[in-house]
């Protein structure tokens, strides 16, 4: 299965260095309405998405951000894991998990830093 291109500019918005060229990728990704969670943001609606990724880029100008597993799918729901590194240097881990719309734009992103954590006790 080929990642859908909205992916990309997703990805591509994250890692734009020219301020004034992130909201062009974020057009062609997102639905209008798009809802994007993680432990520190809740936000709704392009506008908002945007503001948020240029706070990221201002609060580490040389981020560079990473898809670095391959994408599981089923019904309109994919989930992937990321990397944000500065440099070489990797700066937080993390999973989400995105639903597309008909046109294959992301309408949801839930985001969780970190690996997902062992149990404390035995199934045994």
């Amino acid at each position: 299965m080929s990642r859908p291109k909205s992916f990309d500019e997703v990805q591509a918005a994250w890692n734009e260095r020219d301020p004034e060229k992130i909201r062009a990728h974020l057009d062609r990704a997102l639905a209008p309405d798009v809802v994007f969670c993680d432990p520190q943001h809740h936000i709704t609606g392009i506008d908002a998405f945007e503001k948020m990724v240029r706070d990221f880029r201002k609060e580490i100008p040389d981020a560079r951000t990473a898809i670095v597993s391959g994408l599981d799918h089923h019904h309109d729901l994919y989930r992937y894991e990321w990397h944000v590194y500065d440099g070489d240097k990797l700066l937080v881990p993390g999973m989400d998990v995105a639903r597309i719309d008909a046109q294959g734009r992301i309408e949801r992103i839930d985001g969780f830093f970190g690996p997902i954590p062992l149990l404390a006790t035995s199934l045994e």
